[in-house]
């Protein structure tokens, strides 16, 4: 498959699951549970047909060890999306999701080794940390720096926005700190996933399609631990503004298009980084997916209004800086800019 296919899934389907997300939580702030469900559902169900063959085919790993990593990416994802509950900016969500490897919204979902920047991250999990290079130290810094940045200048538009009320705006304003620390629990959870997951593709071989729909299907009844919430979320997403889709000449609830789509779209973004995984190289890779993540902050800033300072950019630009810093793209652009110097 030509590699050009693959990059238009990544930037069609990663860009504008984006876009749909943001649609759903800023009517539904808190309907993190029903998009995580739905986003489950769909791949646990496509996997089901296509990968176990009604769980018929033969698993490379042991169904114990997936229980370890399924707990790990099952709270992990839960919690990022529960935590645009608590007055966490779309853009400011990105940004963390962007440390946590480039993995196209899962430390699971992409079968490359583009996670070793969130591995890295999990400094005190492992001594095999001891084989990075002060490059590789100096980019989690830059990472780090650039996270600190954009979340302190979030929290003084928290602080600022908030109503004259000093106990409106207490509580605003635990509120958002309460999702940085979901956000920040995320972050070290997917580290130690990452370091769990590198383990076992160690010992059996890399199975990313398996890994794929057993983390997607064997979390399936911890959703009953939310079924009220989904139930009341299901309920108001009917009882949205109807929306007419005239190519199969049916009406639904807007919301409910809205939870389509970005479920369909997660699956293309999907798709598309595992295509482009076995056609490109990591470095190649890494390029893409860190100008998706570029263009769908830009949108989400531009079409959505979300408040975005001078500080910010700076904190994003240390963000990504670190973030290729790590893929050690520099080392590719240095032999074409001496090679140049030489034919001068």
């Amino acid at each position: 498959m030509h590699p050009g296919f693959a990059v238009g899934l990544v930037f069609l389907g990663c860009t504008s699951n984006v876009v749909f997300l943001e649609l759903l939580v800023r009517d539904f702030p808190g309907c993190g549970n029903i998009v995580t469900f739905g986003q489950f559902l769909f791949i646990a169900l496509e996997g089901l047909i296509f990968q176990a063959h009604f769980l018929t085919k033969p698993r490379a790993i042991p169904l114990r060890s997936y229980f370890i990593m399924v707990s790990m990416f099952f709270v992990v994802n839960v919690v990022n999306n529960y935590a645009l509950n608590f007055n966490i900016p779309m853009p400011l969500h990105m940004i963390f999701r962007s440390e946590m490897g480039s993995k196209c919204w899962s430390c699971q979902k992409c079968p490359h080794d583009e996670n070793e920047l969130l591995k890295s991250n999990g400094l005190v999990l492992s001594e095999r940390l001891r084989r990075y290079t002060v490059a590789k130290y100096s980019s989690i810094v830059l990472v780090s720096l650039g996270i600190f940045i954009c979340t302190f200048m979030s929290a003084k538009q928290v602080s600022s926005r908030t109503s004259t009320s000093d106990d409106d705006s207490y509580y605003v304003f635990i509120q958002w700190l309460m999702g940085i620390a979901m956000l920040t629990f995320a972050l070290f959870m997917s580290a130690r996933m990452g370091l769990f997951q590198e383990t076992l593709y160690k010992q059996y071989g890399k199975h990313s399609k398996e890994a794929l729909f057993y983390n997607h299907f064997l979390p399936l009844p911890a959703f009953l631990l939310f079924a009220s919430d989904i139930y009341n979320h299901g309920v108001l997403f009917s009882q949205s503004k109807q929306m007419d889709i005239a190519l199969l000449g049916i009406t639904v609830p807007i919301m409910w298009f809205y939870l389509m789509m970005n479920v369909l779209t997660q699956y293309v973004c999907i798709r598309g980084v595992f295509i482009l995984t076995t056609e490109c190289t990591s470095l190649t890779v890494t390029l893409v997916v860190t100008l998706r993540k570029f263009i769908s902050l830009i949108f989400s800033i531009v079409y959505f209004k979300n408040p975005f300072t001078f500080w910010h950019w700076v904190g994003t630009l240390v963000v990504f800086i670190g973030t290729l810093t790590y893929a050690e793209i520099w080392k590719t652009f240095t032999p074409l800019f001496h090679s140049k110097r030489k034919e001068q």
